[in-house]
C-alpha cells in the first residue's frame, strides 16, 4: 500500500486508529455505554459499544477483514470454497436397517412401517400350473375339469408396528402382518377367483446387537419370535369329506441382519412348532421349505436388487426368488420384477415345483 497518495494515507489512518482502539480497550474495558459517550473520535465510540455489547471480537474481525480487501491475497480461493461446500453437501451414511427398524434414539417410540415388500405384479406367469388341490373341488361339482390359468396377478401387502421400545431404542417389540395373493384375474370362465391366499401374523422381539464383524461388516439385527401361517381355508366339505385344501403351520424363529453400505445379509432360521396327526394339514412342509432362508439386498443408484434361498439339505428341496426394483417412476411407486423357482410359492404349492416371472410395480423392498 502506498501511504503517499490519498487513499492509502486514509487507509493507514483507519488501520491506526483500530489498533490504538484494540490496545487501549485491553487496557480498560469499558462497563457500560455511559463510558463511550465522551469519546469525541468515531472509530473509537463505535468500539467502545461494541464492547460494551460484547463483541469486542466483532471489531478485530472488522480489522482484519478490512486488511483482507486491501490485501487480495488473503481471499479463500475458489477451490477452498468448492471443498467446503462438498463438505456440507454430503451427509453422513445412514445404516439402511437402522433406518428400518427404527434404532435412532430419536425415533418415536410407537412406531408402523413396511416390514417385507409390498408389491403389486400385474401379470406372473407360471411353467407348471399346479391343478392338483383343487381337484375334489371339480368332482364334487361334477365338472369334467378345473380351468387355470398360466398366468395371474399375484400381491403382496407387509407392515409391522413396534408396541414397546427401550429409551434408547436397541430393544422393541414388534406386531407384524404379512398377506401374499394369487388371483385369477384373466380368468373370466371360473369367476376370476383368488386361487390361494396366506396369512401370517407374527410377534417378534427385535434387538440392535452394533458389533463390529470386520472387513466393513456390522451386525446390525437380531430378531426372535413367533409367527403363525395359513391360507385360511376349511379342509372339508359341507358333507365332512377332507377337500385338500387347507394348510398352516407354527414357527419359532430367530433372524440376523448384517450390513455393509448398500448391502444387508440375512439369516433366518425356524423351528416348527409340532401338531397332532389328526390336525396337521402338511405334515411334511419343511421338507419343502426346509428350517432356514438366507436374503440379500443392494441398493445401487435408486435401484434395489434382493434374493434368498431356502430349502432343506436332507431332501434336496427348496427354493430361490430373486427381485429387481426400479428407481421411483411415478409418487412413491417403483417397477418390480420377481423370479421365482422350486417349491412353495405360496402354501397351497408347498410341495409343488414351478417356475414363475412376473412384473407390476412395488411400494416398498423389503427393507
Amino acid at each position: 500500500m502506498n501511504a503517499n497518495k490519498p487513499g492509502g494515507r486514509v487507509a493507514a489512518i483507519l488501520l491506526a486508529a483500530a489498533g490504538s482502539t484494540t490496545a487501549a480497550l485491553a487496557q480498560s474495558f469499558p462497563s457500560s455505554t455511559a463510558d463511550c459517550r465522551g469519546i469525541e473520535a468515531s472509530m473509537e465510540r463505535l468500539a467502545c459499544y461494541d464492547a460494551v455489547a460484547g463483541r469486542a471480537d466483532v471489531a478485530s474481525r472488522g480489522t482484519a477483514g478490512a486488511s483482507a480487501v486491501v490485501t487480495p491475497a488473503s481471499t479463500p480461493s475458489a477451490e477452498a470454497k468448492r471443498a467446503d461446500s462438498d463438505v456440507v453437501a454430503r451427509p453422513p451414511t445412514t445404516s439402511m436397517i437402522d433406518a428400518a427398524w427404527g434404532f435412532d434414539p430419536n425415533s418415536a417410540p410407537f412406531d408402523i412401517g413396511f416390514y417385507n415388500a409390498n408389491y403389486l405384479l400385474f401379470g406372473r406367469y407360471s411353467d407348471n400350473v399346479n391343478k392338483g388341490p383343487f381337484l375334489p373341488l371339480v368332482q364334487g361339482a361334477a365338472r369334467e375339469q378345473l380351468d387355470l390359468n398360466s398366468t395371474e396377478a399375484k400381491f403382496q401387502i407387509s407392515f409391522k408396528a413396534r408396541v414397546w421400545t427401550s429409551d434408547d431404542r436397541r430393544w422393541g417389540l414388534w406386531a407384524a402382518y404379512t398377506q401374499q395373493s394369487q388371483w385369477q384375474l384373466y380368468n373370466g370362465d371360473t369367476s376370476r377367483p383368488f386361487r390361494d391366499n396366506n396369512y401370517m401374523p407374527e410377534l417378534f422381539v427385535s434387538y440392535r446387537p452394533d458389533v463390529d464383524l470386520g472387513g466393513g461388516f456390522s451386525w446390525k439385527l437380531l430378531n426372535v419370535g413367533y409367527n403363525h401361517q395359513s391360507n385360511g381355508r376349511s379342509d372339508l366339505f359341507a358333507d365332512g369329506r377332507n377337500n385338500g385344501l387347507s394348510r398352516s403351520w407354527d414357527r419359532l424363529f430367530a433372524e440376523f441382519g448384517v450390513e455393509r453400505e448398500d448391502l444387508a445379509l440375512f439369516a433366518t432360521v425356524w423351528y416348527r412348532l409340532p401338531e397332532s396327526s389328526t390336525k396337521d394339514d402338511n405334515p411334511d412342509i419343511t421338507d419343502y421349505y426346509g428350517h432356514g432362508k438366507l436374503g440379500a439386498l443392494y441398493r445401487w443408484r435408486g435401484n434395489t436388487f434382493s434374493g434368498s434361498v431356502r430349502g432343506n439339505l436332507k431332501t434336496g428341496k427348496g427354493a430361490v426368488e430373486a427381485g429387481w426394483f426400479s428407481p421411483r417412476l411415478f409418487g412413491p411407486l417403483r417397477g418390480y420384477v420377481q423370479v421365482f423357482s422350486g417349491y412353495g410359492e405360496s402354501l397351497i404349492d408347498y410341495n409343488w415345483n414351478q417356475t414363475t416371472i412376473g412384473a407390476g410395480v412395488a411400494l416398498s423392498d423389503g427393507l
